[in-house]
């Protein structure tokens, strides 16, 4: 792939350098890349979207590749591309291609964002189709670390229109998600709106996600409206964010919205949904059913690779707080006792449930043909087993 992507850049570099070096004598080229580099890029940690959107390490690749065929290059390609805008030249779309891939640091993000800003400036009346650089930067933003400088980016009135698509916005406030910045994510979400960007299901769970995180009265207003305006499109609204309203609803003490929201989940056969179940009948007064609850996952018969039930300590404190002084005392701690002792209660909170860091979709294995003939006879094979 790495090998692909870098015949690609080869490409893009021939024709970014005749305009980048021109006068690629008088500069010394310092831009070779530290070693480790992408190593300490991977373990950044993500809440709330999978690798299949934010897609890092394809981008880290891609950067790669082509920083190993500048390397040899003369000229630092940051230092001419910064006197290139000082002496207010055109900027060429492979030009900012070719910048974007070499930035390292946060010093380069600085002429980055204002490469990008200047470009949009000489090209707001685009051509439909057009390169899309939004993803692009806010993914280089993301492995730095620079979730401020997307974020003021993003919102920026000057930068309308440059940012285009759904990916940019959903990047940059999971990068604010997992920060707590949860009063500029919803900034975002605001400008996403105010640009027309119509949200997608990633949207909709950063978005009742950030709610949830902020709980306030008006953070479950905007929740709430959030999911209802799906409901009334007709949009597919996904498990994950259904939950953060279920669980916001809790948290706002709104338990009838709570249940008609956890009705709406189409699939409740997850680890989570139980929880939040659970939840809802001990925060509804409805112990004896939740006590039912307990004790059939108590009686649950499953072979051993099979996951039994699991409830958060959380919920259990909460059973045991509604049931104290009261007729099941003795009944709860007996069920209690039993789950703990099959490993059914989790230490993990329900807030850790909620804010989790999805597996994303699974590559489907590739599964050769098995050769007929010999590569060395040509002949036929009598059996798979006499495969070269």
């Amino acid at each position: 792939m790495v090998q692909s992507v870098g015949n690609m850049a080869l490409a893009r570099v021939g024709r970014c350098c005749r305009s980048l070096v021109r006068d690629v004598a008088k500069v010394a080229f310092c831009g070779a890349l530290q070693p480790g580099w992408i190593e300490a890029s991977v373990g950044a940690k993500r809440h709330l979207l999978s690798e299949d959107v934010i897609k890092l390490q394809d981008f880290q690749q891609r950067k790669l590749a082509v920083a190993h065929l500048v390397t040899g290059s003369k000229g630092n390609y940051i230092e001419l591309f910064s006197q290139k805008i000082e002496r207010n030249e055109l900027i060429l779309r492979d030009e900012l291609k070719l910048l974007l891939h070499l930035c390292q640091s946060a010093d380069d993000m600085v002429i980055a964002r204002d490469a990008i800003c200047r470009y949009h400036a000489e090209n707001r009346n685009f051509v439909y189709g057009e390169f899309k650089f939004g993803p692009l930067f806010v993914r280089l933003c993301y492995e730095l670390g620079l979730e401020s400088l997307a974020a003021a980016t993003l919102t920026d009135k000057n930068m309308r229109g440059f940012f285009s698509d759904a990916t940019s916005f959903n990047i940059t406030i999971d990068m604010l998600f997992t920060k707590g910045s949860f009063e500029k994510a919803l900034e975002v979400l605001r400008t996403m709106r105010e640009h027309g960007i119509p949200f997608n299901k990633d949207t909709l769970t950063l978005a009742t996600g950030t709610c949830y995180k902020m709980n306030t009265a008006e953070s479950y207003r905007i929740c709430t409206a959030l999911v209802e305006e799906g409901q009334t499109k007709g949009n597919s609204i996904p498990r994950h964010a259904y939950c953060f309203a279920v669980a916001i609803a809790l948290r706002q003490n709104d338990v009838e919205n709570a249940e008609l929201l956890y009705s709406r989940i189409m699939n409740t056969d997850s680890r989570l949904c139980q929880n939040l179940k659970l939840l809802i009948l001990l925060m509804s007064g409805a112990v004896d059913e939740a006590i039912s609850v307990l004790s059939a996952a108590t009686l649950h018969k499953s072979p051993p690779f099979v996951r039994k039930p699991e409830f958060s300590q959380d919920v259990v404190d909460v059973l045991r707080l509604r049931s104290e002084s009261g007729p099941h005392v003795m009944e709860v701690e007996h069920i209690v006792t039993h789950l703990e002792g099959a490993d059914q209660v989790t230490p993990q909170t329900l807030d850790g449930m909620l804010c989790h860091t999805p597996t994303g979709k699974r590559k489907p294995v590739l599964v050769l043909e098995a050769r007929k003939t010999s590569r060395r006879t040509l002949k036929s094979l009598q059996s798979n087993l006499l495969s070269e």
